[in-house]
């Protein structure tokens, strides 16, 4: 794909002169640095497991606290390419009972995060920074607010 794209860019820089030639060349490689960068945070199950470890609890712990199937779990476990929506991240985070900081870097390495200008997402941070992790109790607070609550 990239050998595709830089001879696009070479057949239709013919038309400008060589000094722009040169300087997309060096913006093509400052991209790929950032890139490369980029790549190097953590990523989504690196993370979760890494926090798994860290409070010593076994995968089943962290699964059957808030109803995530088993399978689906495994799945995360298993396949790199996996991308959790941000309700099952939301969820191993009040499994896992992290802080207000973890769950961004969680919701991050998955590309999510909780924006603070939607009702759900601050309730959800609410819930976090204030060590609310009973999936009743979240919902009971989701409900109060008639936002969408999480099933199981």
């Amino acid at each position: 794909m990239k050998e595709k794209l830089n001879e696009y860019i070479n057949e239709n820089l013919k038309a400008i002169p060589r000094i722009r030639r040169r300087l997309s060349n060096y913006q093509t490689s400052k991209v790929d640095n950032y890139i490369n960068e980029s790549n190097k945070e953590s990523h989504f199950q690196e993370l979760l497991f890494k926090y798994i470890d860290d409070r010593g609890l076994k995968d089943s712990d962290v699964y059957n606290k808030v109803h995530i199937d088993r399978r689906l779990f495994s799945k995360i476990r298993s396949d790199i390419n996996y991308h959790p929506s941000k309700e099952t991240v939301i969820l191993l985070g009040l499994s896992l009972k992290l802080n207000e900081e973890e769950i961004d870097k969680l919701l991050n390495s998955a590309s999510y995060s909780l924006p603070k200008n939607s009702i759900y997402d601050l309730i959800i941070r609410f819930c976090f920074s204030e060590g609310i992790y009973e999936l009743k109790d979240v919902n009971d607070l989701l409900e109060t607010y008639n936002c969408k609550l999480f099933s199981y």
